[in-house]
């Protein structure tokens, strides 16, 4: 399901500014962060998404900060603050993407060195290349589970005393991520060989994983997901699929945008696509397993009855 090497998007974070900010934090300049509760192993992940499966983990022998957790903005734009490098440098445990994603926390986690510390990177369990096309690892279905088990065993390795605590933490996920399976292949069976447009190549693990075609070149979603102009001919090729019709639904990412997405969510409102908005990082007051059931359901539901869903609830 994973797409073939290439250099990815805009990092979004400086690493000039990244060493610098990692500096300030470690002058004791930085503004202060709330405390670890005792007896609780200290967690951070890059993305909300990770921090909600190591917290499933976890449970109550973890306290877990997710560094990048607002859904309403743009991840590419995000900016570090002085209590991020806080918050590593204290971390026995560090939970991130890679595939050039989250450069920013290699930088952080360099600036305060540990050997206690362990960091789990999720382009490193899938044992996959440094820089592939498409770094949104979390849509596709295999990563969670794989993640999950790296987590428990870095867990029980730091806080031996509740292995077993871990262990059947893990467990649940897992079976919570079985049901996950059971919808995907419920909905595959349904609509699998269905052609779907997107913006860019957000949820194309998922898409592949429902069974559906992605009818957009994969030079255009790079393009926008690189913050580049696409080639007029893509725009064209991309246009024609939704005033033609020639797609069952429109895929965005709902936390970013530009003139080009713009319009072609227009033309997909005008031609009566509907549109299905797709999250870059895990909406607020979810769990993993309910927003991925959440952005199939809204798939599934466009398909189906074509009704459109810009925004999760």
């Amino acid at each position: 399901m994973v797409l073939a090497s290439a250099p990815w998007h805009r990092s979004p974070w400086g690493l000039a500014g990244g060493l610098a900010l990692a500096g300030v934090a470690l002058c004791g300049c930085a503004a202060s962060v709330p405390p670890v509760a005792p007896g609780t192993v200290p967690v951070v992940a890059a993305e909300s998404q990770y921090a909600d499966v190591a917290a499933q983990v976890g449970g109550r022998y973890a306290s877990v900060v997710a560094v990048m957790d607002n859904p309403n903005a743009d991840p590419h734009g995000f900016e570090v603050s002085p209590s991020v490098a806080r918050e590593v440098a204290r971390a026995r445990l560090v939970v991130q993407n890679g595939a050039g994603y989250d450069d920013f926390m290699r930088v952080v986690e360099a600036a305060s060195p540990s050997p206690r510390r362990r960091v789990v990177v999720a382009q490193r369990v899938l044992g996959l290349a440094s820089s592939i096309a498409n770094p949104h690892l979390w849509y596709d279905p295999t990563t969670m589970p794989a993640v999950a088990a790296a987590i428990e065993g870095d867990l029980a390795r730091i806080d031996p005393a509740h292995r077993a605590y871990f262990a059947a933490r893990l467990a649940r996920f897992d079976a919570a991520v079985a049901d996950l399976r059971a919808r995907i292949e419920a909905f595959r069976a349904r609509f699998a060989g269905r052609r779907v447009a997107t913006t860019e190549p957000v949820g194309d693990y998922l898409l592949s994983a429902l069974g559906l075609v992605n009818a957009t070149p994969f030079r255009f979603q790079a393009d926008v997901m690189n913050g580049v102009d696409p080639a007029p001919q893509d725009v064209g090729t991309v246009e024609s699929l939704v005033t033609g019709r020639r797609v069952a639904a429109l895929l965005v990412n709902a936390q970013v945008s530009s003139p080009v997405t713009t319009t072609l969510t227009g033309l997909a409102e005008g031609a009566h696509v509907p549109v299905v908005a797709l999250y870059e990082t895990m909406p607020r007051g979810f769990t993993y397993q309910r927003w991925m059931t959440a952005e199939i359901d809204a798939i599934a539901r466009a398909l189906s009855t074509g009704r459109s869903t810009r925004r999760l609830s």
